[in-house]
């Protein structure tokens, strides 16, 4: 039995070498996850060669797609985020998202979306979850969570429920370090794992996340967990599909050789995008005893190949989806501030570390005759905009200190005041003197458009908060 079917490895597109790849390929490696790219066509030229060498009847190809195609690929147009959908509060949306996101991984060749996030968003400083999550509540994240695994299933792609048992509640981002999370069961099991329960039927796979939950499992992390992955998704919660690791390369889990054969052991399936998937692979070879795995693994990868739709439903292009609902995904909160052609607006933008574009708005807002000027010379009232975002190994989401204090001392400067968030919602809870806010949860253009509508009046914002205070 070849045990690099047991491998995924990763691909970053101008850090790997291709060559290394081809050669991974040529060994049979179960599949790859693809990060990054210039273009459609340099993801589609990397995935025609590498699948042109495996000896496998059927090489997957994964992505992080959770909002779409931009947030990899350069110039691509990103999806609204699920934090968004959550707020639209429609299971339609959820599944129309899961179909637009399928049929644009299927048209580049990828044909497994490690979507949805299904961590609860119930702590405003957790790094790495935020927007990625539906929501606070467990009701909410559960059906909409759902109603996305069947949409990317019917799209005619795999999907992996994620991170498993949730982490939502964690400070730390697991790319850089482990997270602990002081959660009994009996309160994992009225919480975080209501989404994944619910959403379990209809999943393709699953992702462990590297968090230590010391009353389940004090030594390992949850990702190398016999009681998390065995006791518990396996024989507890009846899950008989694939499970994936959560990235090897991420520092919450040392050693990644050993960490991938506690893995294995646990109970997991597939090793996923290792720092060095070739050092992996030569490893694996001289253990003995890896070959049950090894084809329990292929079995299941089998399974999931021949579960898929001969027949995909179509979706959405990104930009029709958009279009169609942001504005029942936006949230304002606050004095309902409008803007009027002729203001004289200042303009700031805030936490915008990913160099977003935020001419969208701008745009919008003067071809509607609105005159923007500096957060330095007098104005009507001053629109401060955040694209604070996620980011793996960044460590943070929200508005720094300094931009807060920043903020605040803006706000006191003008008569009015408007905050718009085309990222995370956190972080300016504390300022008074702000007048209103208004939630896109997303950078896409269509949310940054129907921000400027809405406060232009010409378009009204019919979401829903989805979080509320930790309990």
């Amino acid at each position: 039995m070849n045990i690099n079917r047991l491998i995924y490895p990763g691909f970053w597109f101008g850090k790997t070498k291709t060559e290394e790849a081809l050669e991974l390929s040529a060994r049979g490696v179960g599949g790859f996850c693809i990060y990054g790219g210039s273009s459609k066509k340099e993801v589609q030229d990397l995935i025609t060669s590498l699948r042109a060498v495996s000896p496998l009847k059927h090489l997957f190809i994964c992505a992080d797609y959770e909002d779409g195609l931009g947030r990899w690929i350069e110039g691509e147009s990103w999806v609204l985020s699920n934090m968004a959908v959550g707020a639209s509060g429609q299971a339609e949306i959820a599944y129309q998202k899961g179909l637009t996101l399928a049929q644009e991984a299927r048209q580049i060749g990828v044909d497994w979306v490690f979507a949805p996030v299904l961590d609860l968003c119930d702590e405003p400083q957790n790094p790495i979850v935020n927007t990625r999550s539906f929501g606070a509540n467990p009701a909410l994240a559960a059906q909409m969570g759902t109603a996305l695994c069947q949409g990317l299933r019917d799209g005619g792609v795999l999907n992996s429920i994620k991170h498993f048992p949730g982490h939502g509640r964690t400070t730390q981002d697991s790319h850089l370090a482990l997270p602990s999370l002081a959660r009994t069961l009996e309160q994992l099991q009225k919480n975080e794992l209501i989404p994944f329960q619910k959403a379990l039927p209809v999943a393709d796979s699953v992702m462990i996340g590297h968090l230590l939950l010391p009353s389940l499992d004090p030594v390992n992390p949850a990702s190398l967990s016999p009681f998390v992955i065995t006791d518990l998704l396996k024989k507890q919660l009846g899950f008989n599909k694939l499970i994936f690791t959560d990235a090897l390369c991420m520092k919450a889990i040392g050693d990644e050789k050993q960490a991938a054969l506690q893995a294995l052991r646990a109970g997991a399936h597939i090793l996923l995008a290792a720092e060095d998937s070739l050092a992996l692979s030569d490893f694996l070879q001289t253990q003995t005893g890896l070959d049950v795995f090894a084809l329990e693994s292929a079995r299941l990868q089998d399974n999931a190949f021949f579960s898929l739709p001969a027949q995909p439903k179509q979706g959405l292009s990104a930009a029709a989806f958009n279009q169609r609902y942001v504005s029942l995904c936006a949230v304002q909160q606050g004095d309902s501030a409008s803007i009027k052609p002729g203001m004289r607006v200042a303009y700031e933008e805030l936490g915008n570390e990913e160099n977003l574009a935020g001419k969208p708005f701008v745009r919008a807002l003067e071809e509607a005759g609105v005159c923007l000027v500096s957060s330095q010379e007098k104005a009507d009232i001053l629109i401060a905009v955040s694209f604070s975002n996620y980011k793996a190994f960044k460590g943070h989401i929200n508005l720094s200190a300094r931009e807060k204090e920043k903020l605040a001392t803006l706000c006191e400067f003008y008569p009015q005041s408007i905050f718009v968030s085309f990222g995370s919602p956190f972080g300016t809870e504390e300022i008074q003197t702000l007048n209103s806010r208004l939630y896109l949860f997303s950078p896409a253009r269509e949310a940054q458009i129907c921000a400027a509508n809405i406060l232009l009046k010409k378009q009204k914002p019919e979401g829903k908060i989805p979080f509320g205070p930790i309990e």
